[in-house]
């Protein structure tokens, strides 16, 4: 389906009010929790935003931008690797990497479910306490597309730094689960085949930590390799996610080229 940038929610400080930004491999909405692996020699950027609705000056702000760059680097049909870079703005530590090996669905035998195993939030700061952006956080997913044309589901678990991924009493709370679900509509054809113009898409990821958060939303593909999405995004513990408790979800508009 989709992606290559999104979501990482590390402890940064930056102007604008909040205390989070994201950076992620191929993702369904806010999270990696998706089969999908950027095809091979294929060049992925993606340009998200986060931002509140309203005008109460408390409840207001912005994640710094994510503008993410990922390639497929294996040349074979049934192993992919991808590997990217994201750069946030404004942040003080911009830099992050990420990278997802797995296989597609069908590649072990017929009817075999997708796999695969990555790592993202690779912050270059890995040092410094709390303004450490070193997340890792590595993840295992599953994912099968349901039968009678129901869409696909993925899951999995991941696993993150535990000196970072805290909760509000500043308890470790570096695990948890993924979940994601994407359904796609009104079929197009052009000249490499079939693709949905519309996509549903919905995931969710425990903690009450920095990146425990979920959200759902609509893509629109303008061509098979140009899409929009939109939707809004909850945390799970704002007052860990964000600097100021008030703000318990934000608004994304998310752009993805392939090229």
């Amino acid at each position: 389906m989709k992606k290559v940038i999104t979501a990482l929610a590390a402890a940064i400080l930056f102007a604008g009010g909040f205390d989070i930004a994201m950076a992620t491999p191929s993702t369904t909405y806010w999270t990696p929790a998706t089969a999908d692996i950027q095809p091979y020699g294929v060049w992925h950027i993606g340009i998200d935003n986060y931002f509140t609705l309203g005008g109460d000056t408390g409840k207001t702000g912005s994640l710094p931008t994510d503008i993410g760059l990922t390639v497929g680097v294996l040349p074979y049909e049934k192993l992919q690797l991808e590997v990217g870079i994201d750069v946030l703005a404004p942040a003080t530590e911009p830099i992050y990497f990420n990278a997802k090996l797995g296989t597609p669905e069908n590649a072990l035998f017929e009817g075999s479910p997708a796999l695969n195993i990555g790592i993202y939030n690779v912050g270059t700061k890995r040092d410094g306490g709390a303004s450490r952006t070193d997340q890792d956080i590595m993840h295992v997913m599953i994912g099968k597309t349901i039968p009678m044309n129901l869409g696909r589901i993925h899951t999995g678990i991941y696993s993150g730094n535990d000196k970072l991924l805290l909760n509000r009493d500043g308890n470790k709370d570096n695990t948890g689960f993924m979940i994601g679900y994407d359904k796609g509509f009104m079929p197009a054809k052009d000249d490499k085949g079939e693709y949905n113009k519309w996509v549903f898409a919905a995931d969710y990821q425990s903690g009450k930590n920095a990146v425990g958060a979920g959200g759902f939303g609509i893509y629109h593909y303008f061509t098979r390799d140009i899409s929009l999405l939109t939707g809004p995004v909850w945390f799970n513990e704002p007052a860990v996610a964000i600097s100021n408790a008030n703000i318990p979800w934000v608004w994304t508009t998310q752009l993805d080229i392939n090229f």
